[in-house]
């Protein structure tokens, strides 16, 4: 008889950001989840969650600004345990499009330089490289020839773990799943507005035993005029689904990390919550389940 031997893989479940202090008329997270303005945000979220997705690095406007005390900070805030992933920032995929005869591994090494204190902490979760939706597969040299030169450079830990976000419906095909697999490159799911067809991305049968992590990203599916994708609560029929997908997951990969990034006004918050409580039974601990419905009271 073959005995099947199922993985056990940790699970990183929080939401995309934590830094929205305004209240949640204006999209933050005042009263829904943050009890007032003095609250120190981090330090409070990090006792419900036990990782962030940091996509501030993204921005130019915010990334020229940071350097290692931002990140010794944020590893002095949190947990031991605590999981950080960040976003590459925008000048490596949207203004050069990762194409090494243009500097982009110097500034790869500038990056990770900022947030080595997340490193060496132990608290680097992933480091997610989201391509522009004008990345297509014709650009698909420029991703082979970037992920090449990263594997072989010595100066870049091999353990980080990258994950690569496709945003064009091109990269539907087993030769972009198999580029990931060749570079040991965490693959990336989401869930995302079906006018987008971007379906292939949320599809878990891509996932197999080589896979080195699964990112999975909740964009929302909001389409509508004003806050797109991300200003939109999931029912727990929709969050249902990715539960089943979530466990089906776990059995291929040893690492799997859940970022709910419908932000607008906390219903990361009341999303992230209940896919916890979903996931481990309809079980959540006193205080999260304190938290869960009182932010559901807004909604």
């Amino acid at each position: 008889m073959k005995v099947r031997l199922v993985m056990t893989s940790q699970l990183y479940i929080g939401c995309s950001g934590w830094n929205y202090g305004d209240s949640a008329e204006k999209g933050g997270w005042l009263n829904v989840f943050y009890p007032d303005r003095k609250t120190r945000k981090l330090n409070y979220y990090s006792q419900f969650f036990n990782t962030v997705e940091m996509d501030a690095t993204f921005y130019n406007k915010f990334y020229q600004h940071m350097n290692q005390g931002l990140f010794i900070g944020i590893v002095k805030t949190t947990p031991s345990d605590f999981k950080v992933s960040v976003k590459v920032p925008e000048i490596i995929t949207h203004d050069k499009r990762l194409d090494v005869n243009k500097g982009v591994m110097v500034d790869l090494k500038t990056f990770l330089d900022k947030i080595s204190p997340l490193k060496n902490s132990n608290k680097l979760g992933t480091i997610i490289i989201q391509l522009p939706p004008s990345f297509a597969i014709t650009d698909s040299q420029y991703l082979e020839d970037f992920l090449r030169v990263l594997r072989k450079d010595s100066e870049i830990p091999n353990d980080i773990k990258f994950a690569v976000e496709f945003r064009n419906k091109s990269w539907d095909t087993e030769g972009a799943l198999e580029l990931l697999q060749h570079y040991d490159i965490v693959s990336v799911l989401t869930d995302s507005p079906a006018k987008e067809n971007l379906e292939f991305l949320s599809n878990e049968d891509n996932i197999t035993s080589k896979s080195t992590g699964v990112v999975i990203r909740m964009h929302g599916r909001n389409t509508t005029q004003g806050h797109y994708w991300y200003n939109y609560l999931y029912s727990k029929e929709e969050l249902n689904t990715w539960v089943k997908k979530v466990k089906k997951i776990k059995e291929n990969t040893d690492t799997v990390f859940v970022y709910f990034n419908n932000h607008y006004g906390g219903k990361a918050i009341v999303n992230a919550l209940q896919f916890k409580e979903m996931l481990n039974e309809n079980s959540l601990p006193e205080n999260e389940k304190r938290v869960l419905e009182s932010a559901k009271k807004y909604f």
